[in-house]
């Protein structure tokens, strides 16, 4: 993950460069907002990386010398039929409605949304897959 995180961090020092040429060049506040934002994105992506890359170490696509049978087997664990990401997508979608109809909508959706938010997070606590032998069959 260590070139992934250097070419983000790469990408967020370019766009805060560019954002301070383009302020001081154009004068311009909402080009330079959107610059600084690409920025700051660009950097949380690149920090995650390579914090990430030093808690896990090193992947076999991080290897120069590596097979692709090395890449083989488990990548992690996804719940396969969860409807949480529905019903999350849903109400942020009810929050952002709130800013046409009325914030009381938008209060509506955003309390929507945590609390889907947090079923979606906490859902392998509450209902922790079952072991290949206890899967029933009919």
């Amino acid at each position: 993950m260590k070139i992934e995180g250097f070419i983000f961090n790469f990408f967020g020092i370019f766009a805060g460069a560019a954002a301070l040429v383009y302020w001081f060049w154009a004068k311009d506040p909402t080009g330079t907002a959107a610059l600084t934002l690409c920025a700051g994105l660009g950097f949380l992506v690149g920090g995650y990386l390579v914090f990430t890359g030093r808690r896990i170490g090193m992947r076999p696509q991080d290897l120069p010398d590596a097979e692709v049978v090395d890449g083989a087997g488990e990548l992690g664990h996804f719940t396969p039929g969860s409807y949480y990401p529905f019903f999350l997508g849903a109400s942020a979608s009810v929050t952002a409605m709130g800013l046409a109809f009325g914030i009381w909508l938008s209060i509506l959706g955003a309390v929507l949304t945590f609390s889907f938010a947090v079923c979606l997070v906490m859902e392998n606590f509450w209902h922790p897959a079952l072991p290949e032998d206890e899967v029933p069959t009919h």
